[in-house]
């Protein structure tokens, strides 16, 4: 969201401050941040250790004025839903607050990540959203200190205290493991993403208590890791080998997946995919989800983001927004035999 206005908390450091601590001209730490190649070694080295100890950040909707290109492209596409339904509806809350939303994929790599966050702090927007990737978003703690507002979506931030709007994870997955039980299995597996990620860590440690508290033994039925081939075909081959009936699927990544590995025995297990994606009514039998309600996150986010914005000083936040069991018809199959 474009043009952060200007917020009480700690003064950002300027060019001038730049110039002060390397002890050098104004126009030089200007030609320095614009890549002057003209500028000497020992000059250029002065100024980016000012840089470096000050954390200064340069504007960059100045350097685009200087340069008269802003270096973004506008993309208007049909819509967000299919791809990101929690974008869309940040997109549409955002409209309905006159706001613009820059949108950017981190590609689920922490350093895109980062580079993404900070260019977007360059840019000088009201608020960032972030569905975060990384474990430790410190490099954010400067921005949130002079001013920026951030909220966490789908999971929490690290090493910062951040707004944050998340799904009831482990209400999400007790739903499923109970609707499965209520049908006759005890022999449930899951299969899930990485643990490295909050998603995946919460999920995969609510099935787990739910088979601890059901008295059930785990081994050979919990499967969290990298959503790829070749993983969830021996993930799924360690199921079979571990004679589950049933299987809940930590995202709609892993479920897609599995479905693509089991197809036509994909009636074989009974199975219920945690988060809903388009064509799952249209499968035979259709899939039985747990839907996490992305029009409240995006609007709660949104929420926050501006109730922030009003009072920066206002208690941290997170709000668990409520998920529901969409029955279809895969989760419902019985045991066999």
């Amino acid at each position: 969201m474009r043009s952060r206005m200007t917020q009480p908390g700690r003064k950002r450091p300027t060019m001038r401050d730049v110039a002060r601590e390397a002890g050098v001209a104004l126009r030089t730490v200007s030609r320095v941040v614009n890549d002057d190649p003209t500028v000497g070694g020992e000059l250029a080295a002065r100024v980016r250790t000012a840089i470096a100890a000050l954390e200064y950040e340069p504007d960059e909707h100045a350097r685009q004025l200087r340069r008269g290109t802003s270096g973004l492209i506008g993309a208007a596409m049909r819509n967000f839903v299919d791809a990101h339904p929690v974008l869309s509806a940040v997109d549409a809350t955002a409209r309905d607050n006159r706001m613009t939303v820059l949108a950017m994929s981190t590609e689920d790599e922490e350093e895109r990540e980062r580079e993404a966050v900070m260019s977007m702090c360059r840019r000088r927007v009201d608020g960032i959203i972030i569905e975060p990737i990384g474990t430790n978003h410190q490099y954010l703690a400067a921005e949130m200190a002079s001013g920026l507002p951030v909220v966490a979506v789908d999971r929490p931030c690290g090493g910062i205290a951040a707004d944050t709007v998340i799904s009831d994870n482990a209400a999400g997955i007790g739903m499923a493991f109970r609707h499965l039980v209520l049908h006759g299995h005890r022999r449930i597996a899951y299969l899930g993403d990485a643990e490295r990620i909050f998603t995946g860590r919460e999920r995969a440690a609510a099935f787990r208590a739910c088979m601890a508290a059901n008295g059930e033994p785990i081994e050979g039925l919990v499967h969290p890791g990298q959503i790829d081939t070749a993983r969830v075909a021996a993930s799924l081959a360690a199921v079979r080998a571990a004679r589950a009936t049933a299987l809940i699927t930590g995202n709609a990544q892993a479920t897609v997946e599995v479905l693509r590995q089991l197809g036509p025995d994909a009636g074989s297990l009974a199975l219920i995919g945690f988060d809903d994606f388009p064509l799952a009514d249209l499968l035979r039998p259709g899939l039985t989800v747990i839907a996490q309600d992305s029009a409240t996150i995006g609007r709660t986010a949104i929420g926050m983001l501006l109730a922030r914005m009003a009072d920066p000083d206002r208690p941290v936040q997170t709000v668990t927004v409520p998920v529901e069991l969409i029955v279809r018809g895969s989760g419902e199959l019985p045991p066999p035999g």
